[in-house]
């Protein structure tokens, strides 16, 4: 039995790239490993329309899986339960991802990992080399994942790649409309505050000559979407390169972003726990205050940082 999944906390390149993945692997199981961001929850409450294949993980018998078909993860930590039959005897495990693949510690028999802006778009250009057909619908939600990904084919990450992608899917019939929808948030009254915290706190230091801003914040209570946050406040101050930590309970979460090469922000998070593109990183980290993430922080960010 083949199996496609996808990370915890899955977004809409998850969604559109398990799509994607089902036009080449078409008895496969679509199954999230984990749950949702809001953006992904308010999606499927809204848009019943679509009526989209999924099986619930507690119906999946693991005894079952023959292959495994990750898209927009390499890391075991992130999958869940699926993790417990990685290097199981008779399991082929197939990533289809675009971080960099020194990031992962999943070892895989087949698929595509390089660097784009989007895991959909890697697959839609395959499902096109193929000669396989998408309906609308289908080209709609993959042109979600592209769109999120690569902030509407403007972040620094987008290539040409994800361009050729978008392009065939408009001509397969994706909605922009739609897309447009779902992809511009409106923030949520907790976000909103958050961002006035980030906004108070944010310092921007020379380290090797290069700026580099810093915002923290700490809350007793869970807001997601941080990432939202970062690309707002990285065009509001017209930022070069930031960093925004943020504790909540016993975790401090780390969301980078960077314009320029001398700070590389996929390296920088890769020091502390996490990973991600040279302009787009994140990390979690357990068993450390903000204080001490803050001071860890900027020690990789002096060593890491290139003149």
């Amino acid at each position: 039995m083949d199996v496609i999944t996808t990370h915890v906390n899955a977004d809409f390149d998850c969604l559109g790239a398990m799509v994607a993945a089902k036009k080449l692997y078409p008895d496969a199981l679509m199954v999230f490993a984990g749950s949702q961001e809001k953006s992904m929850r308010d999606f499927f409450i809204k848009s019943t329309s679509y009526a989209l294949d999924f099986t619930r993980i507690k119906d999946v018998d693991f005894n079952l899986i023959t292959r495994l078909i990750l898209v927009d993860c390499q890391h075991s930590s992130r999958i869940g339960r699926f993790s417990e039959i990685l290097g199981r005897p008779g399991v082929q495990v197939h990533i289809y991802d675009h971080h960099p693949v020194s990031t992962g510690d999943i070892a895989a028999e087949g698929g595509v990992i390089r660097e784009c802006g989007s895991s959909s778009t890697i697959l839609t250009l395959l499902v096109k080399d193929r000669g396989i057909t998408v309906n609308s619908t289908e080209a709609t939600l993959i042109m979600l994942g592209i769109y999120e990904d690569t902030g509407s084919l403007i972040f620094p990450s987008t290539t040409v790649d994800d361009f050729h992608a978008a392009a065939w899917l408009l001509e397969h019939g994706a909605s922009l409309n739609t897309v447009s929808d779902f992809i511009t948030q409106e923030l949520t009254p907790e976000q909103v505050s958050l961002l006035n915290d980030l906004l108070k706190s944010l310092k921007t230091t020379s380290l090797n000559g290069v700026d580099v801003s810093i915002a923290h914040a700490s809350l007793d209570y869970y807001v997601g979407d941080i990432a939202v946050l970062a690309h707002m406040m990285r065009d509001m101050e017209n930022l070069q390169a930031l960093f925004l930590v943020v504790g909540m309970g016993n975790r401090v979460y780390i969301v980078a972003r960077s314009r320029i090469a001398e700070v590389n922000v996929g390296n920088v998070l890769r020091e502390m726990g996490g990973g991600g593109h040279a302009t787009a990183a994140s990390a979690t980290v357990r068993e450390l205050t903000i204080i001490q993430v803050l001071t860890k922080l900027e020690d990789v960010l002096r060593a890491i940082v290139s003149p």
